[in-house]
């Protein structure tokens, strides 16, 4: 298994699914140095998906390192989008929920 799949898989097992209470998104992961990866949030499940969806909520854009810090805690990530280690496209304020609804 790759790295960056194990980072997905071990986002999968900490959704919290009250957090995600009504949400419905995608969220497509673009990694610099690794294979995309969308989540799929609806009725309160989660699910991993590999390459591009076709109609993400939001796509983040980073390096594997940097997806890893942020969901780890090491990194903030407003920090990591302010200092632009991370580009989002569409939804930006659903991007800001991240760690809410994949606590550590």
């Amino acid at each position: 298994m790759s790295e960056a799949k194990a980072v997905f898989e071990s986002m999968l097992n900490r959704f919290d699914a009250d957090e995600a209470d009504d949400m419905e998104a995608v969220f497509q992961f673009d990694l610099d140095d690794a294979d995309s990866y969308y989540l799929t949030i609806a009725d309160g499940q989660c699910e991993m998906g590999e390459g591009e969806h076709d109609d993400p909520t939001v796509t983040l854009s980073m390096d594997l390192n940097t997806l890893k810090d942020v969901m780890s805690g090491e990194l903030d990530g407003m920090a990591a989008f302010m200092q632009g280690k991370i580009r989002a496209d569409g939804d930006i304020m659903l991007a800001t929920k991240l760690t809410q609804i994949f606590p550590q």
